[in-house]
């Protein structure tokens, strides 16, 4: 159901199913929490890439699936995969290389960072097919986009390539598609390289600024954090470089 490879730090991990262009099933979120499970865990990994094998990011929820639940715990656990995407401490990067759709564009959304090929196409579809959305569409992407291009795509119907998806927010860069995975891996590199601990105290900070009204409570928010960067090797250490090549100019 997935294909996992760590190179450099950067681990990716593509969706695998694409005889069902990647379509959300309980073997799959199964195998996306597992590896999600290992990665964070791995001492050797500093960022993770999201992607789909074949043509198609993913294409959703089985509607079979969707149309079986009759409660909230049984829903619950469709959303489960891009869930513990969404909850994990590590950078993630979503590599859309085709459509996510409904509960695929939730996977991406689940991601910290998007980048999207030219072929990506963003589709919400929940309306088209008579279900509300789910699994927290709506405040993710209202928090991307604001109210009037949530409205179009979630309300209106509105389908965005990955040219317009970068136009609008939704994804932070559009790239051909013959570059996406050299390009998303790019990106997850920088985070990677950096202190592992010191990279999952920024991404709590910024996740935490969502409950934050004003600047003397980011103030706060972000003091504790800091004064402990402040004793940390990468700091002290990149002080004593400055230090000594300020003596040697002299």
């Amino acid at each position: 159901m997935i294909q996992l490879d760590v190179v450099d730090r950067v681990a990716t991990l593509t969706l695998d199913d694409p005889g069902r262009r990647n379509t959300i099933s309980d073997a799959l979120n199964a195998a996306v929490i597992d590896a999600m499970d290992e990665l964070d865990g791995r001492d050797d990994v500093g960022a993770v890439v999201v992607t789909g094998a074949g043509s198609a990011f993913c294409a959703g929820a089985d509607l079979d699936d969707l149309a079986a639940c009759r409660d909230a715990e049984t829903l619950r656990g469709i959303y489960s995969g891009f869930l513990r995407v969404a909850g994990s401490p590590l950078p993630t990067v979503a590599a859309v290389n085709g459509p996510a759709v409904g509960a695929g564009l939730n996977m991406a959304l689940a991601c910290d960072v998007i980048v999207a090929a030219e072929s990506a196409r963003f589709d919400t579809r929940f309306l088209q097919i008579g279900v509300h959305p789910g699994g927290g569409n709506t405040w993710r992407l209202r928090r991307s986009l604001g109210v009037q291009s949530t409205m179009a795509l979630v309300l209106f119907g509105e389908v965005v390539d990955g040219a317009r998806a970068a136009e609008l927010g939704l994804a932070w860069a559009c790239v051909p598609d013959s570059d996406l995975l050299a390009a998303a891996r790019t990106i997850a590199a920088r985070a990677a390289a950096a202190p592992p601990e010191l990279v999952r105290r920024v991404k709590a900070t910024i996740q935490a600024t969502d409950g934050v009204a004003t600047s003397e409570e980011a103030v706060a928010l972000e003091l504790e954090p800091q004064l402990w960067s402040l004793g940390q090797p990468a700091f002290l250490e990149l002080l004593d470089r400055l230090r000594a090549r300020m003596r040697e100019d002299r």
